[in-house]
């Protein structure tokens, strides 16, 4: 029997993915596997019967990921599953922006009382036209499962779209509409674009990369878009930038206390995968990747360790570790399997940085007396016996 915690509310769609051999505890010292949404774990002490920790969303800001890595505890997250909530927002922010709806809207209810109505606003509303997106070029920044949906649907509305994406996946690359351009660097892309969304995520390289020295290779009057993580952005340059008016509009979805009295800002709160399908699919996929590594041994879309798929055990046994990424481990772990006579039928074995992961499949059942000597090796973090 698994034990498992929710430290948010988590859709019941997900938690139903669990069924029987597993059972909810609200003891989170009791579980060996945590599903998470927006809650902060970096001030909890980490049980040792913690295994695995799922973040239903994207960003894993709120996880300790180090810490968890040193204590051989898995962190999960559930990219793509939330892509299609956030491409919509995007495409709403840009329409935000190009046409002064918001204003429309309230100048409507401004003059509710208003018996003539009807041809007060065809007076008032030259204040509020703006400029359609067909034939706009729009730079995407990342060409993830966001950026590639955002970049299709954009192109769609006739849009020139151009992407830049360092680290551009096989399979992203063949999902990118052949009409739109992958540029090699941002520069080119800040040069030509009128609208600019980013989608990358939070990492010391990325920290603050819209900044006063990207702002000055812009057009002038660009529209920035931020549906992706609130310190990409520079927040003391997008002010300059925005009363200077190199940046006409900042469209974000994190409202901060500096953000939200700069002009021209247009802000929703934290809204991107604020959708029943998004928190559906977050919590399922989740709970998904909870159970095969759980119950297997496998791990897929971990942001700590490197994703490993030894498939279904057909043999006796399977042992898995988690260890630090140092010279001959491998050798000591299968010296320590051998001296027990165990065969080794087969063995998968990835690194990830600091941090390795394998999975043994053996020709007997495992043991924690087996598991106990491989926890004695220098280097071994976490050992689990799956079967």
């Amino acid at each position: 029997m698994f034990q498992y915690t929710c430290l948010n509310p988590v859709a019941q769609i997900g938690l139903d993915v669990f069924g029987e051999g597993y059972a909810k505890t609200d003891d989170v010292n009791e579980a060996e596997a945590i599903l998470v949404r927006s809650a902060s774990m970096h001030d909890m002490e980490l049980s040792d019967k913690l295994v695995a920790v799922a973040r239903a969303g994207a960003g894993v800001n709120n996880i300790p990921l180090e810490k968890c890595a040193e204590k051989g505890v898995v962190v999960f997250n559930t990219p793509g599953a939330n892509a299609n909530g956030v491409k919509e927002m995007v495409i709403c922010g840009m329409l935000l922006a190009a046409r002064d709806i918001d204003g429309g809207i309230n100048w409507v209810k401004e003059n509710a009382s208003d018996e003539n109505i009807s041809k007060s606003m065809e007076k008032a509303k030259k204040n509020f036209a703006g400029t359609e997106l067909k034939g706009k070029k729009l730079g995407v920044i990342g060409l993830g499962a966001i950026g590639v949906l955002v970049a299709n649907v954009a192109n769609r509305l006739g849009m020139d779209v151009y992407g830049v994406d360092p680290y551009l996946s096989v399979k992203n690359a063949l999902n990118i509409n052949r009409d739109v351009t992958v540029l090699k660097s941002y520069d080119e892309l800040y040069e030509q674009c009128d609208y600019i969304t980013i989608h990358v995520p939070f990492l010391e390289d990325t920290k603050g990369m819209l900044n006063k020295e990207a702002f000055s290779k812009m057009k002038d009057g660009v529209i920035i878009l931020n549906y992706a993580r609130d310190l990409l952005v520079n927040d003391e340059d997008m002010k300059e930038a925005l009363e200077s008016g190199k940046v006409a509009k900042y469209v974000t979805d994190f409202p901060n206390p500096a953000v939200v009295k700069m002009p021209n800002v247009i802000a929703t709160p934290h809204l991107g995968a604020s959708t029943e399908e998004s928190e559906d699919n977050c919590a399922v996929m989740a709970a998904n990747e909870l159970r095969e590594y759980l119950e297997n041994g496998n791990i897929s879309n971990s942001v700590n360790y490197p994703n490993c798929d030894a498939g279904e055990c057909f043999t006796a046994g399977r042992i898995t570790v988690a260890h630090r990424n140092i010279p001959k481990m491998l050798h000591q772990l299968t010296n320590v399997i051998s001296a027990e006579g165990i065969n080794i039928d087969n063995m998968t074995n990835k690194s990830r940085k600091e941090y390795a992961y394998c999975v043994f499949d053996i020709d007997s059942e495992s043991s924690e007396e087996l598991a106990d000597k491989l926890r004695e090796i220098d280097g071994v973090l976490k050992v689990r016996v799956v079967k």
